[in-house]
């Protein structure tokens, strides 16, 4: 009579815990050659190591136990599975893409909200007066309410994907407040590109700049506004046109937040 190892045994030989083994037994992958009446003691036969060491390197190689169960009815060697093999290729390549652009996403998260942070940090949230550098930007200009400009901001973001590299920018080309049929660009800072359909690449001028950080929601710039512009006039300063407002905290890319926390730079260029 063969000589039969013992459930415990067996784990050791195939490096496989019980409780695996268990729950193969369960669905049928690796049947023990004998279970004990009464006991329920599983044993099983020495010739059962191949089958566990193939089990092991199938779900190794990312099949389910149901693909494995189909697999071992009427394969022998890898030449029988060929064509399961690469169809297992290509799905783990396809998730290694979709985990690249996981990491990817997640890095810029995680960059976006350390940058916030420390804006918040350094802010004094008082007039300033500096010079700004020029910056390439993809602009689409448009007309009507300024809270249209998330579909700017979109079709910049499809069409310019990873060349966008800086916050979101809208500029405001009235000498006035309009509230339906205001004239604006919904702009992105691009590393390059070229003019498509209704958006334009162009580099916005340098040139001496006051500026505000207004904290709070997007209702409520007026309030910076006011003082910006009495600064302008008392300083003796003339406004260019289009004035400027760089979105630097919003809405984030998982939730809203809180709008008392929005961070938005109001520039004028002056001479």
């Amino acid at each position: 009579m063969r000589k039969l190892l013992s459930i415990g045994d067996f784990s050791k030989a195939s490096q496989l815990t019980l409780k695996t083994l268990r729950f193969y037994h369960e669905k049928g992958i690796l049947v023990p050659e004998r279970v004990e009446a009464g006991t329920g003691y599983r044993f099983y036969s020495a010739s059962q190591i191949e089958r566990a060491n193939v089990i092991r390197q199938l779900r190794d190689l990312g099949f389910s136990v149901r693909e494995i169960q189909d697999l071992l009815q009427f394969a022998g060697d890898e030449h029988d599975i060929v064509a399961e093999l690469e169809s297992k290729h290509a799905e783990v390549k396809r998730r290694v893409a979709d985990d690249r652009r996981t990491q990817q996403r997640l890095a810029t998260i995680i960059t976006q909200v350390k940058e916030e942070r420390a804006l918040m940090a350094d802010t004094t949230f008082e007039i300033e007066e500096k010079d700004i550098e020029p910056v390439l930007v993809a602009a689409k200009r448009m007309r009507g309410k300024y809270s249209d400009c998330g579909q700017g901001f979109k079709a910049i973001g499809k069409r310019f994907g990873f060349k966008i590299n800086g916050k979101p920018m809208l500029l405001c080309h009235d000498g006035e407040y309009k509230e339906d049929d205001a004239d604006f660009s919904a702009c992105m800072p691009v590393s390059g590109g070229a003019n498509h359909d209704d958006i334009e690449v162009y580099e916005l001028p340098a040139g001496k700049a006051v500026t505000l950080v207004h904290k709070g929601p997007y209702d409520t710039l007026r309030v910076s506004y006011e003082k910006l512009l009495a600064h302008i006039a008392s300083e003796g300063y003339s406004a260019k046109s289009p004035s400027r407002e760089v979105y630097l905290k919003g809405p984030g890319m998982i939730f809203q937040g809180n709008p008392n926390n929005y961070l938005t730079e109001i520039q004028f260029l002056v001479e």
